[in-house]
Formats: structure tokens, C-alpha cells, sequence
């Protein structure tokens, strides 16, 4: 690594379990750092539940220290009980990041699946052998730890790009007459 790698954390929001994946990007070399899940009570209230994810994904950027993050942006399906309780684990997942000041980026699904996949209709087992063939000691737990590793993926593709777009943008006004 060049010393300027940046550490980035991918979330994949869910009630139920919450992925997490942390790599550092140094330019186009992306090296894994670590992911898991963050696991709620089923039996519990939901501001249990909320509280347990907050918990938990706390203890993930305290120990790891990312410096951006990434999060999957919901999708609304036909349950809106489910999507309402999804957007509340969202919630938590960017409250945490957004407490330490960690800037934080947003991703559809399609645009994850599209990055990491190829198209933009992956399913998880595309994503997990895609995952794994980009970060080869990458050992996802859940198809959700796989899927917040992609998330992260893909924060630091769009970063990358956005780094040379700005790089062209300050060469055309230096080129400038």
C-alpha cells in the first residue's frame, strides 16, 4: 500500500442481522480487512432490537476505525410493515458511522449487483463468489457480510472515479488558454 489507502466499511441494513465488511482501498487495489454480522434478538422489543444493532455495529467502527462509509439504500417491497422495520435498521446503521463524523455513501442495490457482479440482476451467490474472487481472504459469514463487502467494493470504484473526474476537470482549466 501506498499510505494513502482509506478505510471503508460497507453496511447491509437489515432488523434481523446486519452485515458489515471493512476493506482499505489504495487506489484500484482493494484489500480485506474483516467482516460479520450484527445479530438482534428476535424475541426482543424493537427498540431492543435497534439498540442491539447500534451496539454492536459501534463496537465494529470503534475496534476496525474506517474512515468512510457505504450503505445499501432501502428497496420497498409489497410488505410495508417489513420495508417500514428495514428503514428503521437503516436508520441505526447510519446513525453510528454518522456519529463519528464518517462521511457516508449511499448505493441501490442494482447499482451494488452491477459494480461487483457485472449486471445489475446478480443474485447472492454471484455476489458472494465475485466478493471472493475480488478479495480472495475474504470468508463472508452470511450472504449479508458478502453483501456489505460488495457495498464497500463499490464505495471504492465510485471513489476511484470520482478522483479522476475531478483529476480531468483541474487538467482542462490548466489547459485553458
Amino acid at each position: 500500500m501506498s499510505g494513502k489507502a482509506i478505510r471503508i466499511i460497507g453496511i447491509d441494513p437489515g432488523l434481523r442481522r446486519t452485515g458489515w465488511g471493512v476493506i482499505d482501498s489504495d487506489g484500484a487495489r482493494l484489500m480485506f480487512v474483516a467482516c460479520g454480522s450484527v445479530v438482534s434478538d428476535d424475541g426482543a422489543s424493537l427498540g431492543e432490537r435497534l439498540r442491539q444493532l447500534f451496539d454492536g455495529l459501534s463496537e465494529v467502527l470503534a475496534r476496525l476505525s474506517p474512515r468512510e462509509a457505504a450503505i445499501e439504500q432501502t428497496f420497498v417491497n409489497r410488505d410495508a410493515s417489513a420495508t417500514l422495520k428495514l428503514g428503521q435498521a437503516r436508520g441505526i446503521a447510519m446513525l453510528a458511522p454518522a456519529l463519528l463524523g464518517l462521511s457516508i455513501a449511499e448505493y441501490a442495490p442494482n447499482a451494488v449487483k452491477k459494480t461487483v457482479v457485472g449486471a445489475g440482476h446478480g443474485d447472492k451467490g454471484q455476489i458472494r463468489a465475485m466478493v471472493k474472487c475480488l478479495l480472495p481472504r475474504a470468508a463472508p459469514d452470511s450472504a449479508d457480510a458478502a453483501d456489505a463487502l460488495a457495498i464497500a467494493i463499490t464505495h471504492a470504484h465510485s471513489r476511484n472515479w470520482a478522483e479522476i473526474e475531478a483529476r480531468v476537470a483541474v487538467a482542462r482549466v490548466r489547459a485553458l488558454p
